[in-house]
């Protein structure tokens, strides 16, 4: 069932897609209806948001989320360990960087890419080991992300970061629906951990993730 999920995405991604960047920051999710609003305590930004056992939505099973911003008004993260597949090059392209980039020969190197999250699935991050840096990278806790087509490039070149995850979608939440979520124990928490996000078996990064979880006080 896993695989042939992971075929049908795939098969999205390749038949209907270009991935586009826009602002660093994604808008603000819509909220289902009539969901359990919880109360805002403390950010989890820059923690794992780790799938318990208990989680009923079957696109977050064993899903492990970096936290990469929370407030009163929403949260947003990046799913790390459901890998796609590879795609060549020019399908996460703009046609309209042909003549930019000049750099047609590299369209046939393939990239591999991760599910991030149901919204803005048009969308493409790449989260990445801090050493590597151009004008749209922003650093967080042990990672940084970058949004430009310059550094889809630069890895197929071999010049881009040294650990690196390209990401398609991000999941987000409306203010108090993650809370609602954490106190039906649908997540946990856990510390954010480099080697545990560019682990290259994802099936090991939910097992790690939640052994090293704690409870929020």
């Amino acid at each position: 069932m896993v695989r042939r999920n992971c075929r049908a995405l795939l098969f999205y991604f390749i038949t209907f897609l270009t991935a586009t960047f826009y602002s660093i920051y994604p808008t603000l999710a819509e909220a289902p209806k009539n969901y359990l609003k919880g109360k805002f305590y403390s950010s989890v930004k820059d923690h794992f948001l780790v799938a318990t056992e208990k989680m009923t939505d079957d696109r977050f099973k064993k899903t492990v989320i970096v936290m990469l911003d929370n407030d009163e008004e929403g949260a947003w993260g990046l799913v790390i360990n459901k890998p796609i597949g590879k795609v060549p090059l020019r399908f996460l392209v703009s046609t309209s960087q042909d003549q930019k980039n000049k750099k047609k020969e590299l369209y046939s190197v393939e990239i591999p890419i991760f599910w991030g999250g149901p919204v803005g699935e048009k969308q493409i991050y790449i989260l990445h080991s801090k050493e590597y840096k151009n004008d749209t990278t922003k650093n967080y806790k042990e990672i940084s992300v970058t949004r430009d087509y310059k550094i889809l490039f630069d890895i197929a070149e071999n010049k881009g970061p040294r650990r690196y995850l390209i990401i398609l979608g991000y999941s987000g939440w409306a203010d108090g629906q993650l809370e609602g979520e954490i106190e039906v124990d649908h997540w946990i928490l856990s510390e954010l951990d480099s080697q545990i996000i560019f682990e290259e078996e994802s099936k090991n990064k939910w097992p790690k993730a939640y052994e090293n979880s704690f409870i929020r006080l």
